[in-house]
């Protein structure tokens, strides 16, 4: 079964991370194989969470772009080096193939043989000389072993044709000869005390007890076959080893190349075939051009957030199979009908409490921890005007079941997360940062909770100057920085100076300064963004 990856936004907060962790349990429980992950560092008071409730930390995720792997490629599609010209071309027929990787013991790829280096090998090859193991002659000629002295066999070919007097007095035999004969006692003796490297006994012969036990004294390999002479030296060069006929510098992709990658590479080589292999160099298979757009995109379900902006890089790769959020509709788009459950709550692990009512599936300890600090994180223990009911209900019923005090543990959990000592200034503005777009003007806006809001204004001037710097340099209309005091429940507004008319008039004041205090404005979502959108559609 293909893992669905769940994750919340670039710029993963408390509740996003735990959003991820606790909805994947739910969906594991469920029979859906899933894998919480992050696509950003997680944040002080986020670790504090997981380690209190000893839960493994989400993988990184760097994007969900369709890689080889995703592709329908022909997984261990690869013949031996050793393996016969005719098993590779019978496998190259069997499954409708035009090339074919030939590997090493280690399965190290060495090169690729395509129908074209066959057809070349039939016309052009070399049909006087064979160097190939036993078995393949034996398996080419749909022979039977008689004699086996050396596994493998190298010598010049011959067919023993001539008459038996005219053999013997002109035709020398030696140790690198292999010949094609018929049940010719004669020339079969001479032969075997020549000591040939390798008789054919072509037509089902027979050999003479006399030849068998002198061929045994000197080790003369022996294969019989039904074929006649005439079948026998037209097909034996195809027990040769593939890797003769290989093509030994092939393009090869990688299985974690990106597909838009072999788009380019394929469309610039105009290759039919192309080997994948691993980081080591091993051989996975082989994808040809035909099936290059039988793919597999990585399936995802989105948590704490439904903006492409805020997602993870190639989400229009991906499969989103479903949305988990309670923020406003933003720019996703699917190509099919999804599971979307959005509400008007102040957490996403409240919407997730609630799916494991719906579905009577039992909260284990650590779990219930984690969306427990998921709601208190984003109400900011139940005080923001985004808290609803169902927050409080969740709340209620979850302490329980993480066996803590959700005021004393939501303090505890805070305090750790908002020391802001070592994380540079640029590090503070984007932690927690949402951008949005509005009539093709970039507005962002950071915000960050803190029982220390000195530690900022006390060197607001910095910031000031990063903010219209950030503004300048990334193209930035209205840039924002607000210090939410998480004791006193307001927030300290910082500005790019473009920003001042925008603020002004967004929350109706009649004076503005940098550090300005907004008294019981906390929540990003309904009290900052809000009234700066209105006032953009006002003058638009």
């Amino acid at each position: 079964m293909q893992t669905t990856y769940i994750f919340g936004h670039k710029k993963p907060d408390t509740d996003s991370i735990c959003a991820s962790i606790s909805l994947s349990y739910l969906k594991n429980k469920l029979g859906l194989k899933s894998e919480p992950m992050t696509l950003g560092e997680i944040n002080k008071e986020t670790k504090y969470v997981l380690d209190y409730f000893n839960l493994k930390q989400p993988k990184y995720l760097n994007d969900v772009k369709l890689q080889i792997k995703n592709i329908e490629y022909k997984k261990n599609c690869y013949l031996n080096s050793k393996e016969s010209i005719s098993t590779g071309f019978n496998y190259m027929n069997q499954n409708d193939l035009t090339g074919l990787p030939i590997v090493d013991d280690s399965k190290k790829l060495m090169g690729l043989v395509t129908l074209k280096e066959l057809a070349k090998e039939l016309i052009h090859g070399e049909f006087t000389h064979l160097k190939t193991s036993y078995k393949n002659i034996i398996d080419t000629l749909d022979g039977e072993e008689i004699l086996k002295f050396d596994d493998e066999i190298e010598g010049n070919i011959m067919a023993a044709a001539f008459r038996s007097t005219t053999f013997i007095e002109n035709i020398k035999i030696t140790n690198n000869d292999i010949l094609i004969i018929g049940d010719r006692n004669n020339i079969l003796e001479y032969i075997i005390r020549s000591k040939a490297k390798l008789i054919i006994l072509v037509g089902n012969g027979e050999l003479s007890n006399n030849n068998y036990e002198l061929a045994k004294e000197n080790k003369v390999n022996i294969i019989r076959t039904k074929h006649d002479t005439f079948t026998t030296s037209k097909i034996i060069n195809l027990s040769n080893y593939i890797e003769n006929v290989a093509f030994s510098s092939p393009i090869v992709i990688q299985d974690t190349d990106y597909y838009s990658y072999f788009k380019e590479l394929s469309n610039k080589t105009k290759h039919t075939n192309y080997p994948v292999i691993n980081k080591k160099g091993e051989c996975l298979g082989l994808l040809p051009l035909t099936l290059s757009s039988l793919k597999k995109p990585k399936k995802v379900i989105l948590v704490d957030h439904n903006e492409k902006e805020q997602s993870v890089d190639g989400l229009e790769e991906a499969e989103i199979v479903e949305v988990v959020d309670h923020h406003k509709l933003g720019t996703l788009a699917t190509t099919q009908p999804i599971n979307f459950r959005n509400m008007a709550v102040g957490s996403s692990n409240t919407i997730i409490y609630n799916l494991f009512k719906e579905n009577k599936v039992i909260i284990p300890q650590n779990i219930a921890g984690a969306m427990l600090s998921g709601i208190l994180s984003d109400t900011l223990l139940l005080k923001s005007p985004t808290t609803t009911k169902l927050d409080q209900e969740a709340v209620s019923d979850l302490e329980k079941i993480a066996l803590v005090n959700y005021q004393q543990y939501g303090m505890d959990m805070f305090k750790a997360g908002s020391s802001l000592e070592g994380v540079s200034k640029e590090n503070i503005i984007f932690q927690d940062f949402k951008k949005f777009n509005y009539n093709n003007e970039n507005i962002g806006v950071g915000q960050v909770f803190t029982t220390d809001v000195d530690y900022i204004l006390n060197k607001k001037e910095e910031y000031i100057t990063l903010l219209n710097n950030i503004s300048k340099n990334d193209n930035y209309k209205i840039i924002l920085l607000f210090v939410t005091d998480i004791i006193n429940n307001g927030s300290y507004i910082l500005y790019n100076d473009e920003s001042y008319d925008i603020i002004m008039e967004s929350y109706k004041l009649e004076r503005l300064k940098q550090g300005y205090y907004l008294k019981n404005v906390v929540s990003r979502k309904k009290q900052i963004i809000p009234p700066i959108l209105e006032t953009l559609e006002k003058k638009s």
